[in-house]
């Protein structure tokens, strides 16, 4: 039961001795998750949590034959970092950093899609496949185990949609939060592609917000495909005023599509379950699982 990550992922952390590096790599690893090692160039050759350190990726590959990477590394540098990991064969890469330059994005971005890499964020919180992995920030024991997908644009409604869920009975199989800012690794509709094409999601809860034209996507491609599993899409950002950057660095309404009603409304045409409220996303979910809501 996993997207992306699951118990059996060798994870490297890349700003490993740095605080965010060592703060988050300790609690992945009390959740269980397969760190083993970390990344801090100069620092090569010593131990931190009881895990080898190693000054590039290649070398730590080499080592430990690692296959995800999670980079808690200054804004500056974090392109980079990303680039440095796709190079040295990382499969899945995710990016927690804030703030790093679109220019430098916009770079990052095409070496890892050469190399058919997977990136995740930046400015995200991550992925956890609950009881498996937790390849994030997002605190685990929100999250119980169990058929529902989650695919979201921001951290905190991630946590407050798998609350919701596991409120109403159900659990998570795999939660990815893509990230805010205007270029990312994968987008909505390839998220909610991996939990569609997953055996053990039932259904998905699409968290976006204003801003670009990623939710209109997804749901187009979500109903030209049949609509083979339920959705449940919220959209934040509903009373925000044109022209206003709202949080994330991509949450900013550029055109009449950017609006949380048209995105809305795109997804309801698209036949997925649209709430006005994250606080009802579970019973929503629910309802819909146990055919309350056609």
């Amino acid at each position: 039961m996993s997207v992306l990550v699951n118990k059996k992922s060798k994870v490297i952390v890349q700003g490993f001795t740095g605080t965010e590096g060592s703060f988050h790599a300790t609690q992945m690893l009390e959740y269980g998750t397969n760190v083993v090692g970390g990344v801090t160039p100069g620092k090569g050759g010593t131990q931190h949590l009881d895990r080898p350190v190693f000054n590039t990726v290649a070398d730590a590959v080499k080592h430990t034959q690692a296959d995800v990477s999670i980079i808690f590394v200054p804004p500056a540098f974090a392109a980079d970092a990303i680039m440095e990991a796709a190079e040295a064969g990382i499969q899945v890469i995710v990016c927690i950093t804030e703030g790093i330059p679109v220019r430098d994005m916009i770079t990052a971005y095409r070496f890892v899609k050469d190399r058919g890499c997977r990136l995740i964020g930046p400015n995200c919180p991550g992925v956890i496949t609950p009881g498996e992995a937790k390849v994030g920030i997002m605190p685990g024991f929100v999250f119980k185990t169990g058929r529902i997908g989650i695919v979201s644009k921001s951290g905190t409604l991630t946590y407050e949609a798998a609350d919701q869920v596991v409120k109403a009975g159900l659990g998570i199989s795999t939660a990815i939060g893509i990230g805010g800012d205007p270029i990312i690794g994968t987008s909505t509709k390839e998220a909610v592609e991996l939990l569609m094409n997953d055996k053990e999601t039932d259904a998905i809860i699409m968290i976006g917000e204003i801003g670009g034209g990623m939710e209109a996507e997804a749901a187009r491609w979500i109903k030209s495909t049949g609509n083979k599993k339920p959705v449940v899409g919220f959209i934040a950002g509903q009373t925000a005023p044109p022209g206003r950057r709202m949080g994330h660095a991509g949450a900013i309404i550029g055109g009449a599509d950017d609006t949380a009603a048209a995105k809305k409304r795109i997804m309801a045409e698209c036949g997925i379950h649209v709430v006005d409220s994250p606080a009802v996303i579970g019973e929503t979910m629910s309802k819909v699982l146990s055919g309350v809501i056609a």
